[in-house]
């Protein structure tokens, strides 16, 4: 089973389906991405993305503004943790912090991490957690916050192995992207290596950083299988093993997406 543990369903390309929502999700299902998870950017978009995926339940949804995000609906924790009530929404974020595209003081993105932290401390839900740029106060927030008490996963992990291994120590899992598989992303590619089998997921980000050898078009879910084939390669593992324990980890760590949905076999 392919997973796409981190994907913006309500901003992918369209156009070569002719505007047809379900026409994608039907490709996607054909390519053997049986579970996704919808990541909110921001609260102003969410209802219309909510309402988007509301017809195919395997997809599942996160709540919560990007650290990217300026003059846009500002969350309290205890508004997180109301929209987390939602059976749909697994998942606090994505939050984190992003100094890469940031001027000033980044105690706005700070404190706006806090609240999701506190959020999904009471919702009981797993973060999704945004660091570019900003390792340190990633790593200190989060265990300042006692953030592993929910875990989490940190998205399309571009960082070193010293900040993977702090965030594995603190509980959390490790995404990679298609960024894995660029050209220039040999030491990631270690990073990847070195990651546990299962603190392990994969995911595309779509509509961004398409995977090789689709780069440079629109990403969309299907393309996760590629993803899925570089990990494998590099752990000297076969594509189906290496998604059959991705998949198992993301069951495992947003336990409220359901193993089954109806009118599927049950797994043997």
């Amino acid at each position: 089973m392919l997973v796409d543990s981190h994907c913006h369903l309500d901003r992918v390309d369209l156009d070569p389906y002719d505007g047809d929502f379900a026409r994608l999700m039907q490709t996607t299902r054909a390519a053997g991405v049986a579970r996704l998870l919808c990541v909110a950017i921001d609260l102003e978009r969410y209802p219309a993305m909510r309402a988007l995926i509301e017809p195919f339940p395997e997809v599942s949804v996160s709540v919560g503004v990007h650290p990217n995000e300026r003059d846009v609906h500002e969350p309290s924790a205890d508004e997180l943790v109301a929209l987390a009530g939602d059976p749909r929404v697994v998942a606090i974020g994505e939050t984190g912090l992003d100094y890469y595209r940031s001027t000033g003081d980044p105690g706005w993105q700070q404190q706006r991490f806090r609240r999701h932290i506190a959020a999904a401390r009471t919702a009981r839900r797993p973060l999704i957690v945004h660091s570019r740029a900003a390792r340190a106060d990633t790593i200190r927030i989060l265990a300042e916050e006692r953030a592993g008490e929910v875990g989490g996963v940190l998205h399309c992990f571009t960082e070193d192995w010293e900040t993977a291994r702090q965030a594995l120590d603190l509980g959390f899992h490790i995404s990679f992207s298609g960024i894995v598989t660029f050209k220039a992303a040999d030491e990631l590619r270690e990073v990847a290596r070195r990651v546990p089998l299962d603190r392990l997921l994969i995911e595309t980000d779509s509509p961004y950083l398409a995977p090789v050898p689709h780069r440079g078009r629109s990403n969309e879910p299907r393309y996760v299988a590629a993803v899925a084939d570089c990990l494998a390669g590099l752990r000297g593992l076969a594509p189906d093993a290496l998604a059959a324990a991705t998949g198992e980890n993301f069951f495992r760590l947003f336990e409220r997406v359901p193993r089954v949905l109806p009118g599927e076999a049950a797994p043997s």
